[in-house]
């Protein structure tokens, strides 16, 4: 009976049956270093892709262009904003019920690119007025991109004919107040982007890319006391913005996604003297939209089909809208560094001298993997009257870039106050 349990044992593993003690120890040691070993280079392969450039790409993204040069003085922030104006419809819908003024529109201009090209610009007017009872607003924006003329030629380079391309926006919104601390806006867009014009381009027929898109903002304020019997205020903004349909410039059935946006925010602000007071800023922003995934490729550089089907890390992008935003949390092939690595972060100090005189200074970031734009911001404000004059200028820390010494202005006009009897 013991030969036959011995003979059992020999079947089921003959060769480990076999070895001495230490032997087994050994060999289990080594194998279990092995399996870590696996882990490791899996791990080492995840920091590799996390570190390779993946820019997150869409569809129109003048959407995401700073439109005022209040905000643009500030790093690009601007969700949470003290003494909101009518840029702030669509920063922010629900921070226009806080507006000190009535009524106001604002016309903001950017020339566009000025290093590369001299016939791009961007166009920004927007425009706003509040309920008697002060606790709703209304407003609207109208964005408009010029891409400049074109010539367009065919393979062989003989032209054939000129176009200017082009894109707008036109957006209307309403927020209201809930209580003194907390409010919401909502905002519905119409898109319109005219890039290649009526033309076959690679087989395909072109058209102007339509869409449509909505808005859901919050803003919560409170008061905090400090040292000395002096208060502060806070602000904390949210803004999802460009949750619609997505877009395509062909006759073609696939489409690819518009920049739905998730703006956080967050605002302090002190009053040094009744002369002086200071503005502290920080917003953070991530495109919700898929991140494209490592498209594997064969050892003859072909593409690594399997029955019709490319093989990538990552998740499929082709999803539909809703899928792509709750995707965009965790689909980046790098992992958790690569997901953190998508946010862009925007800081921005503002003073004010006597409410007629402002002075601003920001930066900006974005990872280099993710686009790399990275650059400081200078602005002033000058109030005189009822209208109100903004300058912003950008500098980028990288040499030689597209928006060095990138200029702003903006006009506001306080319209309740042509009314007012005063």
């Amino acid at each position: 009976m013991f030969s036959k349990s011995k003979i059992t044992i020999q079947k089921q593993n003959p060769i480990f049956a076999k070895l001495p003690f230490m032997k087994k120890v050994s060999l289990l040691f080594f194998m279990g270093a092995f399996a870590a070993s696996i882990s490791a280079q899996l791990q080492i392969s995840k920091s590799q892709l996390s570190g390779q450039l993946n820019t997150v790409t869409t569809m129109v993204p003048f959407l995401t262009i700073t439109p005022d040069s209040r905000s643009a003085g500030l790093g690009d922030a601007g969700v949470a904003l003290f003494s909101p104006d009518a840029n702030s419809v669509s920063w922010n819908m629900s921070n226009l019920v806080n507006a000190d003024k009535k009524s106001g529109f604002s016309l903001s201009y950017a020339p566009w690119l000025r290093q590369l090209v001299s016939d791009v610009g961007f166009s920004y007017l927007s425009g706003y007025t509040k309920s008697k009872s002060g606790n709703s607003v209304m407003g609207g924006a109208i964005r408009y991109f010029s891409l400049g003329n074109i010539n367009f030629t065919d393979f062989e380079g003989n032209p054939t004919g000129n176009f200017n391309p082009n894109e707008f926006s036109i957006e209307g919104g309403y927020g209201t107040r809930f209580s003194k601390s907390f409010s919401m806006g909502v905002n519905l867009r119409f898109i319109y982007s005219n890039i290649a014009g009526n033309r076959v381009i690679n087989g395909a027929n072109t058209k102007a890319g339509v869409s449509g898109a909505g808005d859901v903002n919050l803003l919560y304020k409170t008061k905090f006391r400090m040292q000395g019997g002096k208060t502060s205020d806070f602000n904390f903004g949210l803004n999802l913005q460009n949750i619609g349909a997505k877009m395509t410039y062909t006759t073609r059935e696939q489409r690819d996604f518009i920049p739905t946006n998730l703006k956080l925010g967050v605002g302090w602000k002190y009053e040094l003297d009744q002369y002086n007071k200071v503005g502290v800023y920080a917003d953070v922003n991530k495109l919700l939209v898929p991140t494209r995934p490592f498209y594997l490729v064969a050892y003859d550089g072909s593409d690594s089909a399997i029955n019709g089907v490319r093989q990538y890390i990552g998740k499929d992008p082709n999803v539909s809208v809703v899928q792509g935003m709750i995707q965009s949390f965790y689909d980046a092939p790098g992992g958790t560094t690569e997901e953190l690595n998508e946010w862009t972060g925007s800081f921005g100090t503002e003073y004010w001298y006597d409410n007629k005189f402002a002075a601003r200074v920001g930066a900006f970031y974005e990872n280099k993997n993710k686009g790399g734009r990275q650059y400081a911001t200078f602005g002033l404000g000058l109030k005189y009257q009822k209208v109100t004059i903004d300058l912003a200028m950008l500098v980028p820390f990288a040499r030689r870039h597209p928006l060095q010494n990138q200029l702003r202005f903006s006009l506001l006009f306080d319209m309740g106050a042509f009314s007012d009897k005063e």
